[in-house]
C-alpha cells in the first residue's frame, strides 16, 4: 500500500533544517496537532462548500493560514483554531465573491455571516443545556465517554476511535451505541419537561 505523502503548507520544510527554534517548534506542532485533523476538515470542507475543484485549495491555504499564525504563536488549541481558520477563510471566499452561487452549500449562520447576535435568553438556555449535557457526561461509564467525546465532539471516525483507544472498531462502535444511549437516557430523565409530569 502506498504511503500517503505528507500534506504541508509551502514553504514548510518537512525535515528539521537550519532554522529558528520557532519555526522548528512551529513544523513539529503542526505534524502533531494539525495533520491528524486532516480527516474531520475535509470533511467540514466538502459540507460547507459544494465546488469539489476547490476543496484542495482551500485547505492548503488554511494550511497556510495555520502555518504562518503558528510561527508567530503556537495556538492553545489546535482544533478551535484549525476550525475557527476555515470558517473565516470560507468567510471571506463568500464576502470576495458578493455573489453566492445557488449551488453553494455553505451554511451561513454556522459562518456567522448574519451578524445577528442570539438573544441573551437563548444564550442562557444553550449554556443550561450545555451544562446538562457536561452533567450526564459525566455519570457515564469512562470509555463510553471517551468513545462519544473523541466520535462525536473530535469527529473522529469508527476506525480513529478504535486506534486512539486501542480497541477494535466492533468495540469503538459498541462504546459509542451504549454511550450515546446512556446519555440520552440521562438527559431525557433530566430534562424540565420531563420533571413536571
Amino acid at each position: 500500500m502506498a504511503e500517503k505523502p505528507d500534506i504541508v503548507p509551502t514553504g514548510v520544510s518537512a525535515h528539521a533544517g537550519p532554522m529558528s527554534s520557532a519555526v522548528s517548534r512551529a513544523d513539529v506542532w503542526f505534524k502533531r496537532e494539525v495533520m491528524p485533523l486532516e480527516g474531520p476538515l475535509m470533511r467540514y470542507l466538502q459540507f460547507n462548500w459544494r465546488d469539489e475543484s476547490e476543496i484542495l485549495d482551500l485547505r492548503q491555504e488554511i494550511y497556510v493560514r495555520i502555518y504562518e499564525a503558528a510561527k508567530r504563536r503556537l495556538p492553545d488549541q489546535a482544533r478551535h483554531f484549525v476550525f475557527a481558520t476555515a470558517r473565516n477563510l470560507l468567510t471571506d471566499r463568500i464576502r470576495q465573491t458578493r455573489v453566492i452561487p445557488l449551488d453553494a452549500s455553505v451554511n451561513l449562520d454556522a459562518l456567522e455571516i448574519a451578524g445577528d447576535a442570539p438573544e441573551p435568553d437563548h444564550i442562557v438556555m444553550a449554556r443550561d443545556e450545555l451544562r446538562r449535557v457536561q452533567s450526564a457526561l459525566e455519570q457515564i461509564q469512562p470509555r463510553w465517554r471517551e468513545a462519544i467525546i473523541l466520535g462525536r465532539i473530535e469527529g473522529l471516525s469508527r476506525k480513529e476511535i478504535a486506534q486512539r483507544m486501542g480497541i477494535s472498531e466492533g468495540t469503538a462502535a459498541q462504546y459509542l451505541t451504549h454511550g450515546i444511549c446512556a446519555l440520552v437516557d440521562l438527559l431525557h430523565a433530566a430534562s424540565p419537561e420531563r420533571r413536571k409530569v
